[in-house]
């Protein structure tokens, strides 16, 4: 495998970043943090997808990204004469083959599953074969033995066999658990025959019981099928008797209900000539009806007529006393309202001359204000004052001619009494000015005359503008309710009006008693009415009722006729009771026999049944413990099979591990031997799988640092070319990061002077490291760094050999 490109946009520190790598020895140099071996970590990633080394795929992204920006690494290599680029993406992935345009794998899983075939490797494996970390070339140094052996089987891929014995295992104990639970629960070889040979036998006998019952059942079935043609004409004959017998009861009962139907019509034809009699003297009443009920009517349209004048009368008082009080209050208010005008005048020439008064107390009453002030100041500063001298005079005194000037600080000699009395007269002028400003301050004391004065001028004035926006104020509101109380006095006038006409149209004449002689009179003729109509409604019947008489007589006919030609049929009908008990007698007996033999064959076959079920159990049980018995033979095959396997993968195992020692020695040996200039040519494990130098076939007991750090080396390469020989790849890449973190100066050198030495062997060599001091020794540097802008990685590619040639151009 020799990688050529990578492209890296938004993974990690990496904004945008493209890498080119060749042939050689390549340091990625750069500090702590820059993002060097994220470049490792996205190659996992491009080739391997899934979960990062470090972090979560949450993680990715470049910080400082845009939202949604595409997170995207891009790798070109070279493998088996084929040139690959890959292409994948937080959650899409592709992948092409010698530059063609159209991918050969598109999604996240067939690109990985797909480049793990080409490859031949798993990530693990990838990462053991190709990749060298920080702490992994002296790995085994603080093992102990068992875990140093542990250690190479694991990265060797040996791990796979210890797993695959474990399912082995796991899986012959189960075999072991299933073979023992089916054998307990199996029955007995002896006592299954014995079951199915008894049920046989029982049904044999079932088998033969129901055919004697059955045969019996078929003999009293022949009796019972002569007897019952004879029977069922006798039964017949006796059904008919009975049926023209309740026929002619039902004739004879529906021929009373007609004759009470008779009587019933006979009875209300009579009714009909009564009522007939008793309507004629209630005729002329039906007409007078009608014109009480005319001049009723009449009246009540008087009463409602009179009604309606007792309301509008009432109504017309009413609006004429509300038509008197609205003119009153009407007037009222235009007189109100004639005065707003004057009186905002009024309120301005009040509100300015309040202004003036407020204007003059402020200004009086600062000037007050402030004097006060000032004299309390000037009282603060005498009395500092008068301290400062008291407390001079008193130094002076008690200092007397040899103390030194309280001014200038001379000696004071024959100026003491001069300065004494100097002193002194400041002290007099300072009291003094205390008393006056004293006296002044007690002055200002108390308001003076002139500001109290303002202020009840202010106060008259603020009281009548006051008293004149309230009256103002009653005066615009009584001009707004002016228009609405007009409105009303007008809506209210026309309603009067309106009520008067409809007096003057109303009519008179309505009286009391005569509506009440006539709701008298009406109700009579109602009730005379009534019963007239109800007579003549029996009246109206008497047809029909007359047409339904005829039809009973016809219906009474007509059953008289049923009756006799039923009786007839009666009197044609002769069965002997003799007989009949006799027949009866033959045929229950008959039936009886038939109907026992039939259960007795019905009971047989139930038994068969039984048996059957029972000797079908028995033959099924017979299977199911052949069929166990079959299972339980193929199962300890099977036991017997995964014990052999068992032992064949602790053999197989066995034989690696011995053969392990001998293989990464010879291999070791000719990376020491290629190394070292032949110096050394021989590197093997000890049984503990410590590393041994061999000079001249002889164990070297003591080594030094440089000599160790070779041999750590080889041994990995010899592990990683172990691991590519297995998958079936050439080992043509070696990638170390950060190797030389824990080696001094000449250590750092030897290693470079090594890698330099397998160039025959790795055709491409990648060191990561944040050490500038092996720069010198690399084919070429890419300098990885961190942009303060942006915070972004930045990358940039120098080819040392032309970089020092033209350092040497520039030198000359």
């Amino acid at each position: 495998m020799r990688l050529t490109r990578l492209k890296l946009t938004n993974f990690r520190q990496h904004a945008d970043t493209t890498l080119e790598f060749d042939s050689g020895l390549t340091g990625i140099i750069g500090p702590n943090g820059a993002g060097k071996s994220t470049i490792l970590e996205a190659i996992a990633w491009v080739l391997y997808g899934g979960a990062i080394l470090r972090g979560t795929n949450d993680s990715i992204r470049f910080q400082r990204a845009p939202a949604r920006s595409p997170v995207r690494v891009e790798l070109d290599f070279e493998l088996g004469g084929h040139r690959y680029r890959v292409v994948r993406g937080l959650s899409m992935a592709e992948l092409y083959l010698d530059g063609a345009a159209e991918p050969i794998a598109n999604s996240v899983t067939e690109v990985a599953s797909l480049l793990q075939r080409r490859l031949g490797m798993t990530r693990t494996e990838f990462f053991n074969t190709y990749f060298t970390g920080q702490k992994d070339l002296a790995v085994m140094q603080a093992l102990s033995a068992s875990e140093r052996a542990q250690f190479l089987s694991r990265v060797l891929g040996y791990e796979k066999l210890r797993v695959a014995q474990d399912l082995c295992a796991a899986r012959r104990r189960e075999l072991t658990s299933e073979v023992a639970g089916l054998r307990a629960g199996m029955p007995e070889r002896d006592a299954v025959l014995r079951e199915l040979a008894h049920a046989t036998e029982t049904l044999r006998a079932a088998t033969k019981a129901t055919e004697s019952a059955e045969r019996a059942a078929r003999e009293t079935e022949a009796a019972f099928a002569d007897i019952a043609p004879r029977w069922q004409a006798a039964q017949t004959g006796r059904e008919e008797r009975e049926r023209i017998e309740r026929e002619l009861a039902a004739l004879a009962a529906e021929e009373q209900a007609l004759v009470r139907n008779l009587e019933k019509l006979d009875h209300e034809l009579a009714q009909v000539n009564e009522a007939r009699t008793q309507l004629a003297p209630m005729l002329p009443d039906l007409d007078a009806l009608q014109r009480a009920d005319d001049a009723l009517e009449a009246q009540r349209a008087l009463q409602a007529s009179d009604g309606r004048r007792r309301a509008l009368e009432t109504s017309r008082t009413n609006l004429g006393t509300d038509c008197a009080a609205l003119e009153q209050e009407v007037a009222r208010l235009r007189e109100s309202a004639s005065h707003a005008e004057a009186l905002g005048k009024d309120v301005t020439d009040r509100r300015a001359e309040l202004e003036r008064a407020h204007g003059k107390l402020e200004l009086r009453r600062t000037e007050w204000v402030r004097e006060r002030e000032s004299v309390e100041s000037r009282l603060r500063t005498l009395r500092e004052t008068y301290a400062d001298l008291r407390d001079q005079r008193d130094v002076l005194l008690n200092a007397g001619e040899a103390g030194n000037c309280p001014t200038c600080t001379r000696p004071l000699g024959e100026h003491f009494r001069a300065v004494l009395e100097t002193v002194e007269r400041q002290l007099e002028t300072v009291e003094a000015d205390g008393s006056y400003f004293r006296t002044r301050r007690d002055q200002l004391e108390a308001m003076p005359a002139d500001i109290e004065h303002l202020d009840e001028l202010r106060k008259k004035l603020t009281a009548d503008v006051t008293a004149l926006e309230r009256r103002l104020t009653e005066a615009q509101q009584d001009a707004r309710r002016l228009v609405a109380e007009e409105q009303d006095l007008a809506a209210k006038r026309a309603r009067l009006a309106t009520v008067a006409a409809e007096l003057a149209s109303l009519p008179s004449g309505y009286d009391a008693a005569v509506h009440q002689a006539l709701d008298a009179e009406r109700e009579r003729l109602v009730e005379r009415t009534t019963i007239a109509n109800r007579l003549s409604l029996r009246i109206e019947r008497e047809p029909a009722l007359l047409r339904e008489r005829e039809t009973l007589l016809r219906q009474r006919d007509d059953l008289q006729a049923r009756r006799e030609a039923a009786e007839q049929r009666r009197a044609r009908l002769t069965v002997p009771d003799g007989d009949y008990a006799e027949l009866r007698r033959l045929h229950d007996g008959v039936a009886a026999a038939h109907a026992e033999a039939s259960q007795r064959a019905a009971a047989a076959k139930a038994a068969r049944d039984v048996a059957a079920a029972g000797a079908e159990r028995a033959a099924q049980a017979k299977a199911a413990y052949e069929a166990l018995a079959a299972k339980v033979a193929a199962l300890e095959s099977d036991r017997r099979v995964h014990d052999e396997l068992h032992r064949a993968y602790s053999e197989l195992r066995n034989e690696l591990n011995f053969q392990l020692r001998p293989e990464i020695g010879e291999i070791a040996s000719e990376l020491l031997k290629t190394i070292t200039d032949a110096r050394y040519t021989e590197l093997e494990l000890d049984d503990k799988y410590r590393i041994q130098v061999l000079e001249d076939g002889v164990p070297k007991p003591v080594i030094s640092g440089g000599e160790e750090d070779v041999a750590h080396l080889v041994l990995r390469l010899a592990i990683s070319q172990m691991i590519a020989d297995r998958a079936g790849q050439a080992f043509s890449l070696l990638i170390l990061d950060e190797v030389f973190g824990s080696l001094d100066d000449v250590r750092r050198a030897n290693v470079v002077s090594l890698l330099r030495g397998l160039e025959d062997r790795f055709d491409q060599v990648i060191v990561i490291t944040h050490i500038e001091g092996v720069r010198d020794g690399l084919d070429r540097v890419i300098q990885v760094g961190v942009d303060e802008e942006t915070g972004a990685a930045k990358v940039t590619q120098v080819d040392t050999a032309v970089a020092a040639l033209q350092a040497a151009e520039a030198a000359a």
